[in-house]
């Protein structure tokens, strides 16, 4: 690997094969050639409005290729880059735009800070600013190797998010080994399909860059469905694609259901994000023809830093998270001291691949990124992680699960205490405790116990909040927290029982939902079904599967019954097999159409106005 800046590695791509393709839309193939001259231009406009070394350049693009094209061309004007998640709550994206006090603003979508700007479109011509198209050289920035290339933020346990500060050579170094790893070259594709917020992005795009590989983008930033994800790798010819472990798991599923695999140019699934079970990894191995690349990883340590590429062994109780990256240090420690392999302690990641620290966050950053006791190189540092692994026989890192109370939903790292605290600032709520539900791991349950002891339901027993109760609870949350943060199961007891040593008893509590209205009631009987020739009998009975809620009623709402996007798709893409009507329609109709009978019509009348 070349240079020692990031942008090295995008002009050798861009010297050494300007005419391949660098970014792929669905209106046009940029080369990069093309991309080189855009992004100059792009990269002029910024540093004209006070983009340089030490500033960020915030994106708030709608559109994954502008968002792209924005990463690029704040590294060339000297600046970093963040990115807005457009999926945040008003309040919540306020307060990211004060604390990134970014010097200028890209974008045109609707979560666009006040001041932004659109320069030029991908396809030439004028910006909406007015700005030139492609032809303004690039500045003649000098950032350093130190300087910071972008800033992403996470979930804290302090109740804000933490603004992760990755610096320009991490990110160069992460883009090499990364293209290293998975043996990218110009000829491959990577579809990009993660959050715009999302740190996967940067996996997405600058190892494509730095192996002269082409970056595809969607129309918008619209989660993708089972059968749309492959529609997509079809027609855009993509060879790798990144899925987090759950979206990974409906793929699978669906194509298992369909009895379809995966298409021919596609080579590489990297996956990651929360625990794999190995049934599933070795069901696709089986049958599938694309690899699979599992992956760990976390924002603070420039993404992923493991890699597993190999074929599951019948005896693995576990998938391995792999072997490091190049300039990736792994090591099991207790006490800060590195225990023999195959013993079990926490992780921590060394290597100049640590990000830089948390924006403006001494206290935290001190916490989490601390001195090597061991090490010989001065000044060198750790990211205690939190995650508990061994180190197995043949080398490879094993997760063991989570020394504190921190969990994964949906590929995201959440404290429960975050979400808690905001339950408790409810009117008329005094304690919660949330967590995953046992079962599945992808619904997030909280329970409440009310301030007024007369609203309690009896001891020993779990009352489920449906209507106006549970929105009363979600709606506050809704504005405050990101989608994936928001319980979609409550319930309400009258205590929180207790274990042994004095924590929350979360088997208990879970037991008391499973039971419904007690420890010893009888299961919740299924609710009858319509009869012959009725269609909501079959939308009826779907719900019923999906949510795994057999006493689930025409008139009940999905998102009542732990209904998120993930079950979404698989609705969707069940109802796709015997409905006709449902043809083409995308998961969020179910906000419009929430329960059984308001689905069914909707299906109805799309069939009526076809024929």
């Amino acid at each position: 690997m070349t240079g020692t800046d990031v942008l090295d590695l995008w002009d050798a791509s861009a010297r050494e094969h300007p005419d391949a393709p660098a970014l792929v839309t669905a209106h046009r193939v940029l080369s990069y050639r093309d991309a080189d001259r855009l992004t100059d231009a792009w990269a002029a406009s910024l540093a004209a409005r006070g983009a340089r070394p030490g500033e960020l350049v915030g994106l708030a693009f709608g559109d994954p290729a502008r968002t792209v094209l924005g990463m690029l061309a704040a590294l060339k004007a000297g600046a970093g880059f963040t990115v807005l998640d457009e999926r945040l709550p008003p309040a919540a994206r306020a307060e990211l735009v004060h604390r990134t006090a970014a010097a200028v603003w890209l974008g045109d979508g609707g979560h666009a800070p006040e001041g932004a700007y659109a320069p030029a479109a991908p396809d030439g011509g004028e910006g909406a600013d007015g700005t030139e198209g492609p032809g303004a050289a690039r500045p003649a920035a000098r950032a350093a190797a130190s300087d910071a290339a972008y800033v992403l933020f996470t979930s804290g346990s302090t109740g804000r998010p933490k603004g992760t500060v990755v610096e320009r050579d991490a990110l160069r170094r992460f883009a090499g080994a990364v293209a290293g790893r998975l043996g990218l070259t110009p000829r491959d594709r990577w579809l990009q399909v993660a959050s715009l917020g999302f740190d996967v992005l940067i996996e997405e795009v600058f190892p494509a860059f730095a192996a002269g590989a082409a970056v595809v983008c969607r129309e918008d930033s619209r989660a993708l469905d089972p059968e749309e994800l492959h529609i997509a790798l079809s027609r855009t010819r993509t060879t790798v694609v990144e899925l987090s472990t759950q979206y990974w798991l409906e793929y699978a599923r669906w194509l298992e259901h369909t009895g379809t695999t995966t298409p021919a140019a596609l080579r590489t699934v990297v996956v990651g994000g929360e625990r794999m079970d190995p049934r599933p990894y070795r069901a696709w191995q089986a049958r599938q023809p694309a690899g699979l690349a599992h992956v760990y990883g976390l924002t603070e340590c420039t993404v992923s830093s493991t890699f597993y590429t190999g074929l599951l062994p019948d005896d693995a109780e576990e998938v391995p998270l792999g072997t490091p990256l190049r300039d990736v240090e792994i090591s099991i420690r207790r006490d800060g001291r590195r225990v023999p392999d195959g013993e079990t302690g926490e992780i921590h990641i060394g290597g100049p691949l640590l990000a830089r620290g948390f924006l403006d966050d001494e206290a935290a950053t001190a916490l989490r990124f601390v001195p090597d006791p061991e090490a010989s190189r001065p000044g060198a540092r750790l990211y205690v992680t939190g995650d508990l692994g061994r180190i197995d026989a043949d080398g490879q890192l094993v997760f063991r699960g989570r020394a504190d109370d921190q969990i994964k939903i949906r590929g995201h790292r959440l404290e429960p205490a975050r979400v808690e605290r905001a339950l408790c600032a409810v009117a008329g709520v005094d304690q919660a405790v949330v967590f995953l539900d046992p079962e599945a791991g992808t619904t997030l349950w909280a329970f409440t116990v009310p301030a007024d002891p007369a609203a309690a339901p009896l001891p020993g027993g779990a009352e489920r909040l449906t209507g106006a109760d549970r929105d009363a609870l979600v709606a506050p949350l809704e504005a405050e927290l990101p989608d994936w943060a928001v319980p979609r199961v409550l319930y309400r007891v009258s205590a929180l029982p207790k274990n042994p040593h004095g924590k929350v008893d979360k088997r208990r509590l879970a037991t008391w939902a499973t039971a419904g209205t007690g420890a010893g009631a009888p299961p919740v009987p299924c609710a009858p079904r319509p009869g012959p020739g009725d269609p909501l009998g079959g939308v009826l009975d779907l719900f019923r599967e999906v949510l795994d809620a057999p006493g689930l009623g025409p008139d009940e709402d999905f998102f009542d019954h732990g209904g998120q996007s993930l079950l979404a798709m698989r609705l969707l893409a069940r109802l796709r097999e015997s409905h006709p009507a449902a043809a083409g329609l995308r998961a969020s109709a179910l906000f419009a159409s929430p329960t059984p009978r308001l689905l069914a019509k909707a299906l109805t009348d799309r069939e009526n106005a076809r024929t």
